[in-house]
């Protein structure tokens, strides 16, 4: 079995270069095609799931929306949130879409108790919690047994745009973030604690990447 896992740290990119590039590798990839985690960042963006309900989307002034083909409802990205997509064989792990889930909400807990920030799950609302605050969002699409799309987890960030949406589908819903949870801002360390804390859960030996995505077919 190839439990390697390329890590490739791309800085800030626009969303939907990358959303084409998942689409692309996952499309193409067969059963010796290495896994991958994507790392980054994106400028302002709202994006929708494929159930997500424009009602959601409460006043975007300047900031794009985009409907895209993860799972779930709005949410937002923008500087300072760490993105990080996981593009995966789940047949390759015996790995089903809801323990994918589990295993990428329990890393992302592991991850917040090293900075001595005690999170949570919410049943039946995907994601990981502080108090009744949510600090990271899941989303993932599932094709040919393999995943794209993945997570994004508040670090330092400007929080307002999320007043202008109801996160996640959830009116009210409050958002934080690891600055004023006590924790680290630095957005490169926070990335690389989160591969680790990832390659662990599913037992892979992680190899650096180059910093850039794979070239869309021509």
């Amino acid at each position: 079995m190839n439990r390697s896992l390329l890590v490739r740290h791309l800085g800030r990119r626009d969303y939907l270069s990358v959303w084409r590039a998942m689409q692309s590798l996952t499309a193409g990839r067969d059963e010796n095609t290495p896994d991958e985690l994507w790392l980054l960042e994106h400028p302002p963006v709202f994006t929708l799931g494929l159930g997500g309900r424009p009602e959601h989307v409460l006043a975007p002034g300047g900031i794009p929306v985009l409907r895209c083909d993860r799972g779930g409802q709005v949410t937002y990205h923008g500087p300072g949130q760490l993105v990080a997509y996981l593009l995966l064989d789940l047949r390759r792990l015996s790995l089903g879409v809801k323990a994918l889930v589990r295993d990428t909400e329990a890393a992302l807990i592991a991850l917040l108790a090293d900075y001595g920030i005690a999170a949570r799950r919410r049943p039946g609302a995907p994601g990981v919690y502080v108090g009744e605050d949510k600090v990271a969002a899941l989303g993932f699409r599932v094709r040919r047994g393999c995943c794209y799309h993945g997570l994004s987890l508040n670090v330092a960030m400007d929080l307002s745009p999320f007043q202008r949406i109801d996160p996640c589908g959830y009116p009210g819903l409050g958002v934080t973030q690891l600055l004023d949870l006590g924790g680290p801002s630095d957005l490169s360390r926070v990335a690389d604690d989160l591969a680790r804390h990832l390659s662990r859960r599913w037992e892979y030996v992680t190899m650096a990447a180059a910093a850039d995505i794979p070239p869309l077919p021509e």
